[in-house]
């Protein structure tokens, strides 16, 4: 049977897939539960993201291959499935579903050194500086986390006392929040949610898309 195109929710069983894949992240679980990744996790991605796509543009759906070339780690498969609406270069707003359950986010999850410059530039501007301070503020009240990898030292050229020093610190930027587990991600109102929450992101998504512009 074809999966619907229409978003009807995620089912229990792509949480239970994820849980499953933590345990055994081999190619044979992988093998002999690959119809359950298509129809309980990736069907529902394409239709969730299909569904926003008319107001925040087409999503890239990450491919659930693990790329072990360089890393310790060399467990094939992610334990999670992501997707990504890209505004400009590493930034935009994401959607992951994991054994964790459903969180949304959005913001800078990379800059090279030219668009991380620019970024510390507006960090310190007399007036985008404190707008980017008021619009996090903003999005923490609406229950989002600020998160983001950042130095441990104070970034060469800048004050260790600057006032905003710690967003001076932000290699990259981001705000997120976890649903978790709550009943509305088994159901086509999900839809609604994380449009909502990426409406609330909005005004942060397009300060970084602006101000990282080089």
């Amino acid at each position: 049977m074809a999966a619907s195109s229409v978003f009807e929710g995620f089912p229990v069983a792509a949480l239970d897939f994820y849980d499953d894949l933590e345990v055994d992240n081999t190619r044979s679980f992988w093998e002999a539960h690959k119809h359950v990744y298509q129809e309980s996790v990736l069907a529902p991605f394409k239709a969730l993201t299909t569904a926003l796509e008319p107001e925040f543009g087409s999503a890239k759906i990450f491919r659930p291959y693990r790329d072990v070339r360089f890393s310790k780690d060399k467990t094939p498969y992610k334990t999670h499935q992501g997707a990504f609406v890209g505004v400009a270069e590493a930034t935009g707003y994401y959607l992951e579903l994991s054994p964790r359950g459903v969180r949304v986010g959005g913001g800078f999850y990379h800059a090279p050194s030219d668009r991380l410059a620019a970024f510390r530039a507006a960090v310190v501007h007399d007036r985008f500086g404190p707008e980017l301070e008021r619009l996090l503020d903003g999005v923490e009240k609406d229950g989002f986390d600020i998160g983001g990898e950042t130095l441990k030292t104070t970034p060469r050229g800048f004050d260790a006392d600057h006032p905003r020093i710690g967003l001076l610190r932000h290699k990259s930027l981001v705000a997120g929040r976890s649903l978790g587990f709550e009943p509305v991600i088994h159901t086509a109102e999900l839809v609604d949610v994380v449009r909502d929450d990426w409406r609330s992101l909005r005004p942060l998504v397009e300060w970084c898309r602006e101000r990282l512009a080089t």
